[in-house]
C-alpha cells in the first residue's frame, strides 16, 4: 500500500494497525516513495530462545545401552589418566 504523507500524517493510527497485521506501508511525497512502514517483530530473551528450540534435535540423539561406565571402568580411566600425566611431567 502507497500513501502520500498527507495521508499517511491524518491516518496514522489506521496505518499502524495494518502494519501490526503485517501489511508494508510506503509513504510518498509527490508520488514517490521515501519511507516503508514495517511491522518489527520484537525480540526473543535468552530464555525464550532456549525454550524455542526444544525439541529440534528429537529423533537425532539417542543414548546406547552401553553409555555408563561402570565403577571399576572409570577406575582404570583415571589410573591410565594419571599415568600419562605422570609420564608427561
Amino acid at each position: 500500500m502507497r500513501v502520500n504523507v498527507g495521508q499517511a500524517k491524518t491516518d496514522l493510527s489506521r496505518l499502524l494497525a495494518r502494519v501490526e497485521a503485517g501489511e508494508e506501508v510506503e509513504i510518498a511525497r509527490d508520488g514517490v516513495p521515501v519511507a516503508r512502514l514495517v511491522r518489527v517483530e520484537p525480540e526473543m530473551r535468552p530464555g525464550e530462545r532456549f525454550l524455542a528450540g526444544a525439541g529440534a534435535m528429537a529423533g537425532q540423539i539417542w543414548i546406547s545401552e552401553d553409555f555408563e561406565f561402570s565403577e571399576e571402568e572409570l577406575d582404570e580411566m583415571y589410573a591410565e589418566w594419571d599415568k600419562e600425566d605422570e609420564e608427561f611431567l
